[in-house]
């Protein structure tokens, strides 16, 4: 009440975190210099911040779709540049939800000037969501799996996903619960450094994504048609493996992930996928920071001495999309995926490839801001992920379109 300005968020205040919104200021004096500023506090308490300089227009209003930003977090016409420019007061932090249940609460607020921020105009708060409306999220502790079934609302049958995270470990359920929420019912599988599951477990079992696959399979909402899995870097991997020997699987995504089984040797019936040799002598450490480097870490992968631990996904026939970051950092995932669509293609295979210059490893759903630099749950060090905000962020809404394309297209 009282406030000069009206701040408004549409089409509604409320809204899935992957949902494109206008954010408009109305009220303004024409031509008035003003500063935007977003804010979020994660679940840790951890205070994520941006800003940008506006000015009004002639008739006193702004439209971020429209109006460019002057100076700030970023600049030019970004209609979601107040989300993915993001960031922490303390540095090397990432945000991520850990509870889907709650939203992200972000305050928009519109200060006098491009100065000191000392009046405030008017603000409003967009709450972002990462479970649509009806959508059930259920524990499941069956058997060996350590996983949550996301089930999108009404009787289906829904496509069948299958999600996977990196090698930091946990049960990370937010793109679960977003991809559920577009109407697949999806299964985020912990495999490594959750509950019972060691931080470095000294082989990964197939058994154990297999009893996640039948888990899903019979699952009475998920259509008979094949499941899909979707992984991200070390998950990257496994989903190749999962496609390739698993029957069932009809498509996987991989993103920033890599065409060998990397880290942990994969068990399967009666053979063993060894790890892709590396040498830790060959990471870079930035001693100011102690950030940590590994991009050279892998051998070369075109030498046949690695190349027992390749995955053979050309005896696949699922369909397969590839994503990856120009400037990942943490390993060279463009190379990787290089490798393994040549290898489908010289055997007549269907494959979708995209890379996107300017894009670290952690390609996240969309409007996460970009992360550069985060601590490795399992290693304990600050890793080095790569990625430019601006492209980051553009690749990151890219990437979710052609990921729900890809699965609606062959699930």
């Amino acid at each position: 009440a009282g406030m000069a300005a009206r701040v408004s968020v549409l089409p509604s205040r409320r809204c899935l975190f992957d949902d494109p919104v206008q954010i408009r200021v109305a009220g303004l004096q024409p031509q008035q210099a003003v500063t935007l500023r977003a804010s979020l506090v994660d679940e840790s308490g951890e205070l994520f911040q941006a800003h940008a300089l506006y000015r009004a227009g002639s008739s006193g209003e702004l439209d971020l779709g429209r109006s460019p930003a002057l100076g700030g977090s970023y600049l030019g016409v970004e209609p979601m540049g107040l989300l993915w420019s993001l960031q922490s007061k303390t540095p090397y932090k990432r945000l991520a939800k850990r509870n889907v249940l709650t939203p992200f609460c972000v305050d928009l607020e519109v200060y006098e000037g491009h100065g000191d921020m000392s009046r405030l105009l008017g603000k409003c708060t967009n709450e972002r969501w990462f479970l649509g409306e009806g959508v059930k999220r259920i524990s499941v502790r069956e058997g060996r799996l350590r996983a949550t079934l996301f089930l999108p609302p009404g009787p289906g049958p829904f496509p069948g996903l299958i999600d996977l995270y990196g090698s930091g470990g946990g049960l990370i359920e937010y793109r679960a619960s977003l991809l559920a929420s577009r109407g697949f019912v999806t299964l985020a599988l912990a495999y490594m450094s959750f509950e019972d599951i060691p931080a470095m477990p000294e082989v990964l079992e197939l058994s154990y994504f297999e009893e996640a696959v039948n888990f899903l399979r019979k699952q009475k909402q998920v259509k008979d048609t094949g499941i899909g899995v979707l992984g991200l870097s070390k998950g990257g991997d496994l989903a190749l493996s999962m496609a390739t020997f698993l029957p069932g699987i009809k498509a996987a995504v991989s993103i920033s992930g890599s065409s060998f089984n990397s880290f942990i040797p994969l068990k399967g019936d009666g053979f063993t996928i060894p790890v892709h040799p590396y040498d830790l002598g060959r990471m870079k450490i930035n001693d100011e920071a102690g950030l940590v480097d590994f991009s050279d870490v892998l051998d070369d992968h075109t030498d046949p001495a690695t190349w027992d631990c390749r995955i053979p996904v050309e005896r696949s026939l699922a369909k397969f999309l590839f994503l990856s970051g120009l400037d990942d950092m943490n390993w060279k995932s463009d190379l990787y995926c290089r490798d393994a669509v040549q290898r489908l293609q010289q055997h007549g295979r269907e494959v979708e490839f995209y890379s996107y210059s300017g894009a670290g490893h952690l390609l996240e759903p969309p409007y996460l801001p970009l992360c550069k630099v985060s601590i490795h749950r399992v290693l304990g060090m600050l890793v080095y992920w790569g990625g430019q905000w601006r492209e980051h962020a553009k690749a990151q809404e890219d990437a979710w379109r052609r990921i729900q394309a890809f699965f609606w297209q062959h699930l």
